[in-house]
């Protein structure tokens, strides 16, 4: 992901209209800890650091070191962060295809294996 694009996500009102625009079931705004957040079956989804100028999103810590290695400016570090399993993603180089992938990787990974097999089912998947 290389920065300065006019195509990347440059703040939370842009993840939040991304991310709602995918039009993905049991997806809710909602409010964490005095912030805006994007919640998919009732757990958080994705949301703004209050921390830094970048976006949240779910991540294993093993991959989350692969690519904060691999590109340290787009996945910055923050010590608050270091025990959970989230990556941040910094402002103005959130690429929407990378961001589309892994929301929706994650919202399945969320979803109730029933509703999953039937929302699959009714998109004749």
């Amino acid at each position: 992901m290389v920065g300065g694009s006019d195509a990347m996500i440059q703040n939370w009102s842009e993840m939040k209209a991304h991310a709602l625009g995918l039009g993905l079931p049991k997806v809710e705004e909602a409010t964490s800890w005095g912030n805006e957040v994007l919640k998919a079956h009732g757990k958080m989804w994705v949301w703004w650091s209050p921390y830094m100028e970048a976006a949240l999103f779910k991540c294993d810590k093993e991959e989350r070191e692969i690519l904060r290695q691999a590109d340290p400016e787009t996945f910055p570090f923050h010590k608050h962060y270091e025990s959970h399993n989230l990556i941040l993603v910094a402002a103005g180089r959130i690429d929407p295809g990378w961001a589309t992938a892994r929301l929706i990787s994650t919202w399945r990974e969320m979803a109730p294996k029933r509703f999953l097999k039937e929302w699959d089912a009714a998109q004749g998947q």
